[in-house]
Parts: C-alpha cells; sequence; structure tokens
C-alpha cells in the first residue's frame, strides 16, 4: 500500500496568483520525484465546508458523541459530526503533510485554526487522560510535514518568536500529535511588485531540495 501525502492550502487567491500555492506546488512536485509511491490528496480550506465546533457534538474535551447519541440530534448536526470524523481519519491516514499559507496578523487564516481544531481529536489524532499531558496518536509510524508561509515582508531572525506565531504554533501542535519532523519554508518578501513576488518565490524554490533531504522515507 503506497503512503500519502496531504496538501493541505490555506489562500482565497487561485494558485497561479498565491506566492505560497506556488511555491507549494514545485515542492509536491519535487517530492513526488523523489517519492513516487505517494498518492497525493488535497484540500483547499477556502472551498472545503469545515465545521464549527458545537458544544452538543463532544462528552469531553475533544471528544466526540459516539453514535448513538449522534443519531438523536437533527440531521445537520449529524451530517457535520460525520466531516469532523472524516477530516480527523483523513489527516490520521496521511504520512506526508504540506501546508500553505500566508501570514495573516502575525498567524494564519482562520481557516486553518478551525480545520486544526477539527482534526484534533480524542483516540483518534490524540489521546487525553485527565490530570495528564495529552500524548499524540500520530508518533505510530514516521510522519513529516512542510509548512509553507508567504510574507509581504522579511522577518529576521531576532524577532522570529514574537512576530512569526503562525509557524511556532503549527510547529508545537504537530510535534504534540506526534509527527517527528516539522519544517517550515518561507516565501518572504513578496512585496508590492509582481518581479519582488517572482523574486521571492525563486528564492523559497531554491530551498526545496535541502528540506526533502532532510526528510526520511
Amino acid at each position: 500500500m503506497g503512503k500519502k501525502l496531504l496538501y493541505i492550502s490555506v489562500s482565497s487567491k487561485p494558485e497561479l496568483i498565491s506566492s505560497s500555492k506556488t511555491v507549494a506546488r514545485a515542492f509536491i512536485d519535487k517530492f513526488i520525484d523523489k517519492y513516487p509511491d505517494f498518492d497525493v490528496e488535497e484540500i483547499d480550506l477556502y472551498k472545503e465546508h469545515i465545521p464549527r465546533l458545537e458544544y452538543t457534538y463532544f462528552e469531553g474535551r475533544n471528544s466526540i458523541i459516539n453514535e448513538e447519541s449522534t443519531r438523536k440530534l437533527p440531521e445537520k448536526d449529524q451530517k457535520e459530526i460525520e466531516k469532523i470524523r472524516f477530516l480527523s481519519y483523513q489527516f490520521k491516514a496521511a504520512d506526508m503533510y504540506v501546508i500553505a499559507a500566508p501570514m495573516w496578523s502575525l498567524s494564519f487564516p482562520a481557516p486553518l485554526k478551525e480545520y486544526i481544531d477539527c482534526i484534533i481529536q480524542d483516540k483518534i489524532t490524540i489521546n487525553l487522560k485527565s490530570g495528564k499531558m495529552p500524548v499524540g496518536l500520530l508518533k505510530d509510524r514516521y510522519r513529516a510535514l512542510v509548512y509553507i508561509q508567504s510574507s509581504g515582508g522579511k522577518i529576521p531572525w531576532t524577532a522570529d518568536v514574537i512576530m512569526d506565531r503562525g509557524e511556532n504554533y503549527i510547529r508545537d501542535i504537530m510535534k504534540i500529535l506526534g509527527i517527528a519532523t516539522v519544517k517550515e519554508l518561507k516565501v518572504e518578501g513578496t512585496g508590492t511588485t509582481e518581479q519582488e513576488r517572482l523574486n521571492a518565490i525563486k528564492d523559497a524554490e531554491e530551498k526545496i531540495d535541502n528540506i526533502i533531504s532532510e526528510i526520511k522515507f
């Protein structure tokens, strides 16, 4: 059975004019050249419906209600719970992840946070025990994630912890889930002109081979 790469894009722009999506596509193409046994599955968070998490969907913290309780809810809510389960198991089934997003307000667009809230589910991607630290359930095999982030300016490394909260959050939450390797590929300095954007894309694409070499499948 082949492995799976799950590509999660978080930009309302078409790929042709999205810097993060453009670099993500170049990364995926090169990754598949090296690992042709991977199947690619894509999810666009600006097109995909991501459920809002209502309290009626859960019997405990991040613990979705059982099938019997689900059937007692209105049909609309049943479909939302089915979608949450689908997204969680889809995420768990992958071996390699690519997330492409622009930097917004020192972080990332809201759909990505809503998606992450959906896929962190007790007994699926994480094990939550009262009074104990959560245990990620994605450490059962080697997994890797590359977070591709575009930004108009360049963030000095001395300000990275303060200014790049999106990347830091992604790294921390994925490590908790049990993903062994988490890398960032920055598309910095896309600026205000098309030439600046193309230069930033070129600089980022030149780093792809090094990142792929650090991923060990």
